[in-house]
């Protein structure tokens, strides 16, 4: 008798596949975000205590096989009263504001340049702004601090030309902090801007010009707008990061330069006071989650309403 014929569906072999290469990501985000994001949102419930570790327990079970679960909103009410985690939260964000726009101004005009560039040109100018993270970071911060120091390469260069008498204080402020974080986080922001100034259809820009639009007109109402995708990708990445800088306001600031890394460190560290200190990150990552989510759900609807216009 001949063997009867075995018929596979391989769609579901695929499915199964798709499956776990999607969900190795999820997984992930589990593990690595979502776990950590959920111990400190516990943690910022307890009271600080003397033990190891310097917090008590949220959950406990009393006689009787009672449960009892405590909640202490003291934290998160010590945030928004105290004048010094407000004005550190103010700070933070105008510093993360401040860096954000500097890299645009700057990561604009780079990434322009390099999509007008030829081929070969193109390609050396990329890997120039990808050789900072070949290097050390602390050593690029360390750099800023030669070269902005009183007695750094600037200060030496102007007091050997005569421009000033003194040396000015370059460092220890707000502007060496914006200085280092533009410096340190500019590739995230001429990257995806160049991503999406590298997508868009050369025959709209010679349509526009055919059309007889100026230059500049050119640029304002046909480029600009194209690559607003890449500029809003660009600045959410330099803004959240920045918003918690750590290393930057130590190092190239001084201790009035008060942000939210420098908090979080010193309630972490030096108070020991973890659920204050998780209070004020869960607030910082809501703070930077939200308008994320907003502008992703805004473009998803968008793109949604085109498919049902089309």
């Amino acid at each position: 008798m001949l063997p009867k014929k075995i018929k596979i569906d391989v769609r579901k072999f695929h499915f199964k596949g798709s499956s776990i290469v999607v969900g190795i990501p999820y997984l992930w985000l589990l593990v690595f975000f979502l776990c950590p994001c959920l111990i400190l949102l516990k943690i910022s419930f307890a009271n600080s205590a003397l033990q190891v570790p310097p917090y008590s327990a949220i959950f406990k079970w009393l006689d009787d096989n009672i449960a009892q679960l405590t909640f202490n909103v003291a934290n998160y009410r010590l945030l928004f009263t105290d004048e010094l985690y407000v004005r550190t939260f103010l700070t933070s964000t105008v510093i993360a504001a401040g860096s954000a726009l500097a890299c645009l101004l700057i990561g604009y005009p780079m990434a322009y340049a390099i999509v007008r560039s030829g081929r070969k040109t193109r390609m050396i100018m990329l890997m120039l702004v990808v050789l900072p993270f070949w290097t050390s970071f602390l050593m690029r911060v360390y750099a800023w601090v030669m070269l902005l120091a009183p007695t750094g390469v600037i200060n030496n260069i102007l007091l050997y030309l005569g421009v000033i008498d003194h040396p000015l204080k370059l460092m220890g402020n707000y502007c060496a902090v914006i200085i280092g974080i533009v410096y340190t986080y500019l590739p995230f922001m001429v990257l995806p801007v160049y991503s999406s100034l590298e997508k868009i259809d050369k025959s709209i820009i010679e349509a526009a010009q055919d059309l007889g639009c100026a230059p500049t007109k050119v640029f304002f109402s046909v480029v600009a707008p194209l690559s607003m995708r890449g500029v809003a990708t660009g600045i959410f990445l330099v803004f959240m990061p920045a918003i918690g800088e750590y290393v930057m306001p130590e190092i190239l600031g001084d201790p009035s330069t008060v942000t939210i890394g420098r908090i979080v460190w010193n309630e972490f560290f030096t108070n020991l006071s973890w659920p204050v200190a998780s209070a004020l990150s869960v607030i910082m990552i809501i703070f930077v989650a939200i308008p994320v989510t907003l502008w992703h759900s805004g473009r998803q609807s968008r793109l949604n309403k085109r498919a049902g216009q089309v």
